[in-house]
């Protein structure tokens, strides 16, 4: 067994891989992922409210940034992951498997992260093209395989941290010319051979080529121009200024009825016939009182006119000019404070956000509107048609479409 796994160790040997190069491919991955982690914490808090949680209004394209980021983030951690597994796979042909406790608390940390960490990034990209072939509900595994990989990762810095530190003093020590350097074994089965006779002998040659062509710097700039390659190329859909470099996202900027792009249309929502009914009312309610209001008698109210963005979970998002009645208006007209909650429900017959709770910071805000027009147009079917909720920092799908109705709580 010794015999085979050195000669496995030998056959996937390169001079390029170390532990510095491990290290530094590390401190990448562990960035994107806190980064990854901590917005999409603040995404699903927004969705699903804890006790605790705050729900800031300003900046209103705070949710555009963040959700932005953790999708730009999640992006970005693709080929980091798989260059850093590159790096390090030699290691997992070490023999025996597991040499003590803390040797197997190191290797399970790793398998956990591992295949947590791709299925985790794997799953999260399709969902960006709202794919879904699986069997299981993506939001909740989204959320509990993120504490997983963060879990995980948490334990393999914890095993690994001598190692790490290690290589931080090394490198801030000052190099020494008269110190001998100590050749790791793979090295050694990979240097080049100046005569090439020992390359000749082994039938290795490739091992002294690639160390000709690469060297861990070079490695190094290869991984970094990847991953600005896919984020430069997606990225665009979050943010207007990068749009022009859009080539991979599936959502882009200025497309769409009104020059915004639809997530979810009436088709999908089945709400064509109810939501294009000429009797279509917004009712409102209040402690037992109720008023319903037709098309025409929401348009005669004040207008209030905002730029704000839609911010999808996906990581697209479209700033534009809504225009509509103040939420705040019609909860004061009702005899109710504007500092109330909102149970919002949409004509749709079913789905996870026929109905949402608006918490009153929202409902007091200036800028949160009953949208009647985008763009200057009146909205389209697809989006929200003939009346939808516009709010500051708030996820797209909680941005309701097709209202039914507004209950004061």
């Amino acid at each position: 067994m010794n015999r085979l796994t050195d000669a496995l160790a030998a056959k996937f040997a390169s001079p390029v891989r170390s532990t510095r190069l491990s290290v530094v491919l590390g401190r990448w991955l562990g960035l994107t992922f806190t980064v990854c982690f901590a917005t999409g914490l603040f995404s699903h808090g927004l969705q699903n409210p804890p006790g605790w949680m705050f729900f800031p209004t300003r900046p209103v394209w705070i949710y555009q940034l963040t959700q932005g980021v953790h999708i730009t983030s999640g992006i970005a951690s693709i080929p980091l992951l798989f260059a850093k597994l590159w790096s390090v796979y030699p290691e997992l042909l070490s023999w025996p498997p597991v040499r003590s406790v803390v040797h197997a608390v190191e290797r399970g940390s790793i398998a956990l992260f591992v295949s947590a960490s791709l299925l985790q990034v794997l799953t999260g990209l399709i969902n960006t093209y709202k794919w879904y072939p699986w069997p299981f509900p993506f939001r909740e595994t989204h959320y509990w395989l993120s504490w997983v990989v963060w879990g995980s990762l948490l334990l393999h810095i914890a095993v690994k941290l001598p190692l790490i530190a290690a290589n931080w003093r090394r490198a801030r020590e000052p190099a020494n010319p008269e110190s001998t350097t100590t050749v790791p074994a793979a090295a050694e089965l990979t240097a080049p051979d100046p005569g090439g006779q020992q390359q000749m002998r082994s039938g290795r040659g490739t091992a002294g080529a690639v160390s000709r062509r690469w060297s861990r710097r070079g490695f190094l700039a290869a991984v970094g121009v990847t991953t600005g390659t896919v984020v430069l190329g997606t990225a665009g859909q979050s943010f207007a200024w990068l749009s022009p470099v859009n080539f991979f996202a599936p959502r882009k900027m200025g497309t769409g009825p009104a020059s915004v792009p639809v997530n979810r249309t009436a088709a999908d929502a089945k709400v064509g016939p109810l939501a294009q009914n000429p009797g279509w009312t917004l009712k409102v309610s209040y402690r037992g009182k109720s008023r319903s209001l037709t098309l025409s008698e929401l348009a005669a109210l004040p207008q209030t006119e905002h730029q704000l963005p839609i911010a999808c979970v996906e990581g697209w998002s479209q700033s534009a000019r809504w225009r509509g009645v103040r939420i705040r208006d019609l909860v004061q007209a009702m005899g109710a404070v504007p500092e109330s909650d909102l149970l919002v429900t949409s004509l749709e017959p079913e789905g996870a956000y026929r109905l949402m709770t608006m918490p009153a910071v929202y409902t007091a805000d200036e800028k949160t509107l009953v949208a009647l027009e985008l763009n200057g147009e009146v909205l389209d079917l697809d989006h929200g048609y003939p009346a939808r909720i516009i709010a500051p920092g708030r996820p797209g799908v909680l941005q309701t479409k097709w209202l039914q109705s507004l209950e004061i709580l």
